[in-house]
């Protein structure tokens, strides 16, 4: 089955996740039983994956799968410049009841911005530690959030900064808390 919903940058996409994870195309062809010229073919947008190949591709570069469908239609002159709040990405895990979209236009840049929606009770299974650097900034509601051991009460207008630390967080509010993180090297 060939998805004809992809979007036009999903070669771009596909190329600047393995760069970012400085895999070559030997190594990810070879993850995936493939040659080197059919993963090429790919990331140059000459042969489309299948939907089983692109769950492979996924695990691989550790993603969502959803991340690799790409963003609604847009006009040519947007493409990889501007995303439309309906086009955004999803991104993530959504069943903790966090809502995470993608706000940069792809992944070809050395860092990601997201847009993450805390839903009223929601909070981190587990501990969270990467090697990224990050900074969030809450726009509406009221966060919780563990860096390492010490804990915060993050408010709207707040930011903060996370850096090789180990990260939690819950909402045990009513309200949904709205934030937006940078993140660098991007992570999905």
């Amino acid at each position: 089955m060939h998805l004809d919903s992809r979007s036009s940058s999903l070669g771009v996409d596909l190329r600047a996740l393995r760069k970012s994870r400085k895999l070559t195309l030997e190594v990810v062809a070879e993850s995936l039983g493939k040659s080197v010229g059919w993963l090429s073919q790919v990331e140059r947008d000459i042969s489309d994956p299948s939907y089983d190949e692109l769950k492979a591709l996924a695990a691989v570069y550790d993603v969502s799968l959803s991340i690799l469908f790409g963003q609604a239609g847009a006009p040519a002159s947007e493409i990889g410049r501007v995303v439309r709040r309906d086009a955004r990405r999803r991104v993530g895990d959504t069943q903790h009841s966090l809502v995470e979209e993608l706000l940069s236009p792809d992944l070809t840049d050395s860092f990601e911005v997201i847009h993450s929606t805390f839903k009223p009770g929601a909070k981190s299974e587990a501990t969270i530690k990467r090697p990224t650097q990050e900074l969030g900034y809450l726009i509406s509601g009221q966060l919780k959030i563990w860096l390492d051991d010490e804990v915060f009460l993050i408010t709207p207008g707040d930011s903060f900064r996370i850096r090789d630390q180990a990260l939690r967080w819950e909402n045990p509010f009513d309200t949904a808390a709205v934030a937006i993180w940078v993140i660098s090297p991007p992570v999905y």
